[in-house]
């Protein structure tokens, strides 16, 4: 009998591919959301239910009968609500006795806390879902291809032909998509006996200049790199959303750029994933930046 899997996380793009392909893996999804009422109907095969962190109750019904949880969880710089969320889909887990629980980390995870708010709150995340003592497997990934064509960089690269990203020139990325974290995050709960953790990226490695030349040749004119310092992109990140590139010193803005200061400073840059032991078990093909940005639509 196919089993049954409970995704939180499912509103969102990220939960889109992982639903699509466990759905396409012939799995029962059951999806976990605040508003079943409003969940987008293209996923009619899928059986969405009320859960809030804030009602545990909700959580446990939403567990009740599934045998595995595959998860994206929303970003948090309160460290405080990463515990809420982790303690939740533990205790939930825990009394629905599932057999695994797969939770994408959404970002390279190191194994000390580092002072970062974003970053410590998916270790909290990690450590409450490891106290279930449910089997887990963490997914950490580098920087999604799917950035390019968000509100804050594909306007630029489309009307101006540049790619700006908060990256120095010789910060060395395993861009990858979507996709492909699903893919992985799928081949985690399938494997017989995963390691707690696994670090994922793209095929390839690749600075600033080397992505702006593949997208280069997708678009098909030039596209030049634009190296931006950290406290620029949340500028400008802040005018977007509230008219203004002021942004506090501890606001989300300034927490985004914290990100960025800390990848930018490294002797070795931490976004340069070895892909050898994930791919040495998972069985993904990881895509090629150049093959995710032909398939992206560049005309709007």
């Amino acid at each position: 009998m196919m089993q049954t899997i409970l995704v939180f996380g499912a509103a969102g793009d990220q939960g889109h591919s992982l639903m699509r392909q466990l759905l396409a893996r012939g799995y029962h999804v059951r999806a976990a959301t605040r508003d079943p009422a409003g969940f987008p109907a293209e996923f009619d095969a899928v059986a969405a239910v009320a859960a809030d962190f804030a009602d545990q109750p909700s959580l446990d019904r939403a567990a009740e009968g599934a045998d595995g949880i595959i998860m994206h969880l929303p970003f948090t710089f309160d460290r405080g609500y990463a515990v809420t969320m982790g303690r939740g889909i533990a205790a939930a887990a825990r009394r629905a006795r599932v057999s695994r629980i797969v939770f994408h980390t959404s970002c390279v995870v190191m194994d000390e806390d580092l002072g970062l708010a974003g970053h410590d709150a998916r270790r909290d995340i990690e450590r409450e879902l490891l106290a279930s003592g449910v089997r887990c497997v963490f997914i950490r990934s580098a920087v999604f291809m799917d950035n390019i064509v968000r509100v804050w960089a594909k306007p630029a690269i489309v009307n101006h032909g540049i790619f700006a990203y908060p990256c120095k020139p010789d910060l060395r990325i395993a861009w990858i998509s979507q996709e492909d974290i699903a893919a992985y995050m799928i081949a985690a709960y399938e494997l017989a006996d995963p390691a707690p953790h696994y670090l994922v990226g793209g095929p390839e490695i690749l600075v600033g200049d080397e992505v702006a030349a593949r997208l280069s040749t997708a678009i098909g004119r030039t596209v030049t790199f634009r190296s931006l310092h950290p406290d620029e992109f949340a500028g400008a990140m802040s005018k977007l959303v509230t008219g203004s590139a002021h942004f506090e010193p501890g606001s989300m803005y300034d927490r985004i750029a914290e990100f960025y200061r800390w990848y930018n400073a490294q002797p070795v840059s931490p976004l340069a994933v070895d892909l050898r032991p994930a791919l040495a078990v998972l069985a993904v093909r990881p895509t090629p930046l150049l093959v995710w940005a032909l398939a992206q639509d560049w005309t709007a």
